[in-house]
């Protein structure tokens, strides 16, 4: 690094710890003027605490499971459900366009609390999903929605003489998707898929409404036992953030090998 670049860098540093020294005193004076007294010593045992030798999973921690379990089956669901949708837009068939763009402008004119709500209390009885299934289904068709148009926006990137090429091979169009068009679009649209992702796991704190004990739900019953309600949700916002920018990290890395395997 050069002197300039190392120049940036420590101002870069100092304006990072004065923002973040700013932030603190306003937390500090902002807790002292409603007479909050912080408790931080209580927070560990939430998390998780050894006993015998063995760890034992605190509430947050069997809470951060469960938002795990939804927010992995979600993104496959919504991946399959946008790939659908797009594919679907860009056929020729009249009643599957019809079908996709009637899927694609309820969902996204619609807020994702509402449907979470219609699917379980209007949908759910009627197929007797459980709490958690509907959690999963509410937000896949949601996330889905957003994935189709990301999906869509790399199928029509690829140049039409990859498509003519795939066809003078003989290949059918499932062929031509599978092996041709996907494998190169996909490479395009990591960086905007990542960020619906991410979207994905901030939006699962919303399945708490309908009583599934995901890692809000479990805050709000901890705040509610200890009254612990900075504390509490400055971990959960902590876990968020970590979990985020570990998914965006590995992506990051995924992208970097993906371009060293095709130099």
């Amino acid at each position: 690094m050069n002197q300039a670049g190392q120049r940036g860098f420590w101002i870069d540093l100092i304006k990072f710890l004065c923002l973040s020294g700013l932030l603190i005193w306003l937390l500090v004076r902002g807790t002292e003027q409603l007479g909050y007294y912080w408790q931080w010593y209580r927070v560990p045992r939430l998390v998780g605490e050894f006993l015998d030798g063995r760890f034992i999973a605190g509430p947050l921690l069997q809470g951060l499971a469960v938002t795990l379990k939804i927010t992995g089956l979600s993104l496959v669901l919504a991946t399959l459900f946008g790939l659908t949708a797009a594919i679907l837009r860009l056929s020729n068939s009249f009643l599957g366009r019809a079908l996709a763009r009637i899927y694609l402008e309820t969902i996204r004119n619609t807020p994702l609390l509402v449907q979470l709500f219609f699917i379980y209390f209007v949908v759910a009885p009627v197929f007797e999903l459980g709490r958690f299934t509907s959690a999963v289904l509410a937000l896949s068709l949601f996330e889905g929605a957003y994935a189709s148009e990301i999906f869509r926006s790399g199928i029509v990137s690829i140049e039409r003489g990859q498509w003519e090429a795939a066809s003078s091979l003989g290949m059918n169009g499932v062929e031509t998707y599978r092996y041709v068009i996907l494998p190169q679009a996909i490479r395009r649209i990591v960086p905007p898929l990542t960020s619906q992702s991410i979207a994905l796991i901030k939006d699962s704190a919303l399945v708490s409404t309908i009583a599934v004990y995901d890692l809000s739900m479990r805050a709000q019953a901890i705040i509610a036992e200890t009254y612990l309600v900075f504390e509490v949700w400055f971990v959960v916002a902590a876990i968020y953030l970590l979990f985020t920018l570990s998914l965006s990290g590995a992506v990051h890395f995924l992208q970097r090998y993906m371009r060293i395997a095709n130099s």
